[in-house]
């Protein structure tokens, strides 16, 4: 009887731990409950049972306390502070897969909030035991040792290279080429984030691998890999001219211009970001990407999305462009330009509008054909810049574009709208580009008198031995002296006119009377008032 009672007891007392740590992890499913489970020293209560010789009560406590860590940089410190880690790492490499994988995702949600949380993985051993996970049978454990190192390594090249130094690499190429679809991804992802942070890391993946294998993963029909995968590359590609072309290399072209016509906006801007770490290093590469049809795909890419999808299209088509004057022509001839002039129109964030007018810049700095291709965008740019609510960024972008198409625009009619609305900054140089086109071209002196420019050259205010001045007097000898001189007579006359006119609509005077032949008298005569 007394035996039965204590092994009864034993019992009520093992359920009891069970109940317990199932309704935390249960409970910590819910952030609201979270304050309150922190405040109670719940993390302190679970601690003892993650040596709890039940295995289903240590899992149980494992997965609670990955929940709490998962959730806030505040609990996965608590979670640190409670010298927790230590004993999951103990634990890691003796309990079964089930324990493993619930020490892997505690270890991944204190690693993930940031450099400080990632680096108490590092400092209580815990990558080696992850690695060695890595070499596991079971794929759940594989899929959570490599989730973790992920989130260790994307802070920093430091934490990072720790990974690296851990010998995690060469099994994470290997995790890629298993035939679990989540472990690929999750491989896939850590892989991209050691390499983004320098060349050397980067290097160190290709260098087991992984590139090859990557490549091969780019038309698979999961849209998760494939975003990865691209991430991935894209990663590496974008360090150095060599690692670029070793992904150049693995035949991705034209392969990956599939890809910018996926469903999925995640797979497309992958792939617009990994054509654009490609492009970016040097006119050859971007020649061979121009040659794969790559702009033109790009260019499709852009007018089917929206919003930041369209960012990096945007910036591979100002890559391209800024490489040299054949390349930016490939841009105009693949139609890059009107949509570029969509995304400064109607896109609503400002540094997607400041990427399209960088782009728009780099295309239309070359020669005078370039400009005159992006000369109907330099209003917007103009209206952009001087709007008190663009960010500094944007500002900054249309301004420098403004700067760069101007010298080259030879087509004045596009210029002439400048004069009426310019600050002084840009206006010196609108006045620049006439002061140098007028004395050589004729046809454009004449239309700039009878469309009003030159008129309104005469109004501008300039410093005496300014150079906006200076500009003015180049314009004005382009004309006859008595040209220049009558200009402003005609002008107040005009003025004169219109002051009538408001005077006669003032006083009740119908507007068509002035259509009248008899009203010619009274004009006269008030102009003749007005000039005494």
């Amino acid at each position: 009887m007394s035996q039965r009672q204590v092994l009864q007891g034993l019992e009520e007392y093992r359920k009891a731990r069970l109940q317990f740590v199932q309704r935390v992890a249960e409970q910590a499913t819910r952030p609201q409950n979270l304050e309150t489970l922190q405040s109670a020293g719940v993390i302190s209560l679970l601690r003892p049972l993650l040596l709890d010789v039940v295995p289903t009560i240590q899992q149980t406590a494992a997965l609670a306390l990955g929940r709490l860590a998962n959730y806030s940089d505040d609990l996965a410190e608590a979670v640190v502070k409670g010298d927790i880690l230590p004993q999951l790492v103990y634990s890691l490499a003796e309990q079964n897969r089930f324990y493993k994988k619930a020490a892997a995702f505690v270890l991944r949600a204190v690693g993930k909030h940031s450099p400080q949380r990632a680096q108490a993985i590092v400092d209580c051993g815990a990558l080696d035991a992850l690695v060695i996970c890595l070499e596991d049978f079971d794929p759940g454990v594989k899929e959570a040792a490599a989730w973790a190192l992920g989130c260790t390594s994307r802070h920093n090249a430091e934490l990072s290279q720790a990974v690296v130094d851990a010998g995690a690499v060469p099994l994470l190429v290997l995790c890629i080429q298993e035939p679990e679809i989540a472990l690929k991804r999750i491989a896939a992802l850590a892989l991209s984030d050691i390499s983004k942070h320098s060349p050397e890391l980067a290097q160190t993946v290709v260098d087991a691998g992984a590139i090859a294998h990557l490549a091969q993963m780019i038309l698979n029909p999961d849209a998760k890999l494939k975003h990865q995968v691209l991430s991935a590359l894209g990663q590496i590609a974008k360090h150095s001219v060599d690692l670029a072309e070793m992904v150049v290399e693995a035949e991705i072209f034209p392969v990956v211009l599939t890809c910018l016509k996926d469903k999925d906006e995640y797979v497309k801007k992958s792939a617009c970001t990994l054509i654009r770490e490609i492009a970016k290093h040097t006119p050859e590469l971007s020649q061979l990407v121009v040659n794969a049809g790559g702009v033109a795909s790009v260019t499709d890419c852009i007018g089917s999305c929206r919003g930041n999808t369209r960012l990096p299209g945007i910036m591979m088509l100002g890559y391209v462009a800024a490489h040299s004057e054949n390349l930016a022509m490939a841009v105009i001839i693949s139609k890059g330009v009107p949509q570029l002039s969509v995304c400064l129109s109607e896109e609503p964030e400002d540094h997607v509008k400041a990427a399209a007018a960088w782009a728009l810049g780099q295309i239309g700095r070359h020669t005078s054909e370039h400009a005159r291709a992006v000369t109907h965008t330099l209003p917007v740019l103009l209206s952009l810049y001087m709007s008190t609510e663009s960010s500094e960024d944007l500002q900054m972008k249309c301004k420098k574009a403004i700067k760069g198409i101007l010298p080259k625009c030879t087509y004045l009619p596009a210029l002439e709208p400048f004069l009426y609305g310019a600050p002084p900054n840009i206006l010196k140089h609108v006045l620049g580009q006439f002061s140098k086109v007028l004395p050589h071209d004729s046809k454009a002196r004449r239309l700039f008198v009878t469309s009003g420019g030159l008129k309104k050259v005469q109004e501008i205010q300039a410093d005496p031995g300014s150079l906006l001045q200076e500009y003015i007097n180049s314009i004005n000898n382009c004309y006859p002296e008595e040209v220049v001189r009558v200009l402003p007579k005609e002008f107040e006359v005009e003025r004169r006119r219109k002051r009538l006119l408001f005077f006669l609509t003032a006083h009740g005077t119908h507007l068509s009377f002035m259509s009248n032949p008899q009203c010619l008298p009274l004009l006269r005569s008030r102009e003749a008032t007005e000039a005494q």
